[in-house]
């Protein structure tokens, strides 16, 4: 297995890329949690490129089941074509649609599974999900047939913290925190990004920008994914370049304020300290 380090498109700490070599190393899966957009999901797919293998991709819904992930019996199909008399209702497996579990066990080389975004579902999604990945295997009733792991796959499940999981399903994993990039791995993130942009440019975006993070009460702090979308703007040709250095500065709202503000909660707090910061001044 060959050891994960960053790449020309992904800056991993040295405590997240030990996570995942250990992950890999144990054979358990990795549980990775961090704020939504300190790429998470980028990680699967960083590694299953690394790797040089396939990424078997499993997005979680609040609607998504288990067992979805096996396979799914679509018996109301089966019994209109028996109604009309179609031959193939003879073989249940005509009506059997495999899940993302059964298409990484049963990939002919090892894959990366990514089940994403985990803390979605229901509170027992995990849990029903134990035994299948502590054994590698699952049961198909339908069909009578043990559907086992060819390779065993690297599991990356993410979760955005927005619910507790089990501790059952929690002892079974190796668990990795995102912490949220500083300023110099910023640095380096936007780097990968946009090789080529003003060093000046990224100074004064990220002065806003973890300003911006600091204020307390924020209901959504702005992201490194919005960050390079903010940049991505910045950078635009009908764009002022003295669009930070000459911004207003009695007010707390950035430039272009959509790509980092995600509700008007946020934006009304902001022009309300910014509204308080100018009474101040003016007396």
């Amino acid at each position: 297995m060959t050891t994960f380090t960053s790449t020309q498109d992904y800056i991993a700490s040295d405590d997240l890329a030990m996570a995942v070599n250990a992950a890999m190393a144990l054979e358990k899966p990795l549980l990775i949690k961090g704020e939504p957009g300190t790429g998470k999901t980028m990680l699967a797919e960083q590694v299953a490129e690394a790797a040089g293998m396939e990424l078997v991709q499993w997005h979680i819904k609040s609607t998504t089941k288990a067992h979805q992930g096996l396979y799914e019996y679509d018996a109301v199909s089966r019994l209109r074509d028996s109604q009309l008399g179609d031959n193939k209702v003879a073989d249940v497996a005509n009506y059997i649609k495999k899940g993302k579990l059964w298409e990484a066990f049963a990939a002919e080389k090892r894959v990366v599974l990514l089940i994403d975004e985990i803390d979605k579902a229901d509170i027992e999604f995990p849990n029903d999900l134990l035994q299948e990945l502590d054994r590698m295997e699952f049961y198909v009733y339908e069909t009578g047939e043990t559907i086992k792991a060819v390779n065993r796959p690297v599991i990356i499940i993410t979760s955005n913290n927005e619910k507790e999981l089990p501790d059952a399903f929690l002892r079974r994993c190796f668990f990795h925190f995102i912490n949220f990039p500083d300023r110099q791995t910023m640095k380096s993130i936007v780097d990968v990004h946009y090789p080529s942009i003003q060093k000046k440019l990224v100074d004064q975006a990220l002065e806003v920008f973890f300003e911006l993070r600091e204020i307390p009460g924020l209901k959504k702090r702005p992201s490194t994914s919005e960050l390079i979308d903010w940049l991505k703007l910045l950078m635009s040709d009908d764009i002022p370049d003295d669009i930070l250095t000459q911004r207003d500065q009695s007010t707390a709202i950035p430039p272009l304020y959509g790509a980092l503000l995600k509700n008007e909660q946020d934006v009304q707090m902001l022009e309300r300290l910014a509204f308080m910061h100018r009474r101040e001044t003016s007396r």
